[in-house]
């Protein structure tokens, strides 16, 4: 049976973690208006945009370490894992940049060194943060590992792995992403 105590301490857990998503009832069910979720990532997340949207059935995990630009929209099943051993902001994501839904993005890894101790054991690397420039848009079910940043108006395809930074106006794919081509403007490169 649970004790009331345990059922107060989940509730102030919910009320102060520096999370949004599903696994936090208190706070998800205001991504489902409007007004509400305006308010809660306002409040929660380093910078939050005019006209940005986070929408039910994503994650951020350290939001007072993200930024998200203005005309941005989370969509479900996006995660976006900050880290919380730095200051500052390790998730940056300027005006105008489209997610397509379940894009991850990540500014640690687990370390692996040592092959005589288990994983959950060696900690996490350094915080390298990520990018998302102005314009920029990211396809459904991106992975994007720590240090990376995608460029101005750049395209990545839907499914990649971006393990490098990404040039501006380029469209990049695969797993790992690799540029594939430029974007043209008027005939003539971005």
């Amino acid at each position: 049976m649970i004790s009331p105590n345990e059922v107060l301490a989940r509730i102030r857990y919910w009320r102060n973690v520096n999370r949004i998503g599903p696994d936090i009832p208190w706070t998800h069910w205001r991504l489902h208006f409007k007004s509400s979720m305006r308010a809660l990532c306002s409040k929660k997340f380093a910078g939050f945009g005019e006209e940005a949207e986070f929408r039910p059935g994503a994650y951020a995990i350290e939001c007072s370490r993200i930024h998200i630009g203005a005309k941005v929209v989370i969509r479900p099943a996006t995660m976006l894992f900050a880290d919380p051993r730095v200051d500052g902001l390790s998730i940056i994501i300027e005006d105008e940049v489209m997610l397509g839904s379940g894009v991850h993005i990540y500014v640690a890894n687990h370390v692996f060194a040592d092959a005589h101790t288990s994983i959950l054991n060696q900690g996490h690397s350094q915080c390298s943060p990520v990018v998302l420039r102005k314009g920029c848009w990211v396809g459904a079910n991106c992975i994007i590992l720590p240090g990376v940043e995608i460029g101005r108006n750049a395209v990545v395809g839907a499914g990649s792995v971006v393990t490098r930074s990404i040039p501006p106006g380029v469209v990049a794919v695969g797993n790992p992403a690799r540029v594939v081509r430029t974007i043209e403007s008027e005939g003539r490169p971005v």
